[in-house]
């Protein structure tokens, strides 16, 4: 949200994707991911510690990815398109749903041309609880307003039971969503509209339900790239946010503090979020770190 960029419906910092993220030394990467997964042991379960190492490898892999030579390949034919990004989170929440209760994984290919981005990216619990796969398309046109389309499909568990190339709308599991950004870049402000045009959001009866969802945000940047950004979201009709039972409701409300770890000359973007779902009654507190290679 705010000066954020999309990441598949979700949002990734940008501010401290600079170049010394390429600078970190193997030895720091391994320690300090190893020091994450020791603090995640305290409150995951013992059989869930085999797929912490698993994880710990998985980003031990985007972080030490050999880059240089990319670099080096940039210098003589312009900058690479192409950059892997993500984003590890304690809880899968969005706009004030909660996608299960397990630390969650979300890698990213994006490929970014001018104002154009393409995205697919995947959301993977730890315990194996959630699975998801999005493809994002982006076009921001000067500087203020972005428009959007995603597509997202929940892989099933197990894996035996996907349909993932069933596209007829009647009965695909695909949700294909389209959606406008309207953030000046004069202004700490955002305004987002979505709807759901295609696929499985149906309501009881059957028919395209069109989930709608509004969000107003305000961002207030500190020194040092710090930033504050609060963020208030309501569904507009009967949509999948209230179950299809109530139109307008507000459903989230976001308050998210971005900032960055520093290790020498390694620095580790990290957010927190505390999630309110005035409709469901819930909140939620989110702890994310995010990785990426551009």
């Amino acid at each position: 949200m705010g000066n954020n960029r999309v990441r598949g419906g979700r949002y990734l910092p940008v501010s401290y994707r600079e170049e010394e993220l390429h600078t970190v030394h193997a030895e720091y990467t391994l320690y300090y991911i190893m020091e994450l997964i020791d603090t995640t042991k305290s409150f995951v379960p013992s059989r869930s510690n085999r797929r912490l190492k698993g994880l710990a490898l998985s980003i031990a892999v985007i972080l030490l990815f050999p880059l240089y030579p990319y670099e080096a390949k940039a210098q003589e034919h312009g900058p690479v398109p192409f950059y892997i990004s993500c984003e590890l989170s304690s809880k899968y929440v969005w706009r004030g749903l909660e996608y299960g209760k397990a630390p969650t994984l979300f890698p990213a290919i994006n490929y970014e041309r001018g104002t154009f981005l393409a995205t697919a990216s995947g959301a993977y619990a730890i315990d194996g609880s959630h699975q998801e796969i999005d493809l994002a398309l982006n076009y921001c046109f000067n500087n203020l307003l972005t428009l959007s389309l995603n597509d997202y499909y929940f892989a099933s568990a197990s894996g035996q039971d996907d349909s993932y190339f069933h596209f007829r709308n009647a009965d695909t599991q695909h949700y294909v969503e389209a959606y406008a950004t309207i953030e000046p870049s004069t202004l700490p402000l955002w305004v987002k509209l979505s709807s759901y045009i295609y696929g499985a959001d149906k309501d009881s009866t059957g028919k395209q339900a069109y989930s709608s969802y509004a969000e107003l945000g305000y961002s207030y940047k500190f020194k040092d790239e710090n930033r504050l950004a609060l963020a208030l979201g309501a569904n507009l009709n009967k949509s999948f946010y209230t179950d299809y039972l109530k139109g307008f409701n507000v459903v989230n409300i976001t308050l998210k503090y971005e900032t960055c770890f520093t290790f020498n000359r390694f620095k580790l973007p990290v957010s927190a979020s505390y999630v309110l779902n005035p409709y469901r009654n819930k909140s939620f507190f989110t702890f994310s770190v995010y990785f990426s290679s551009k």
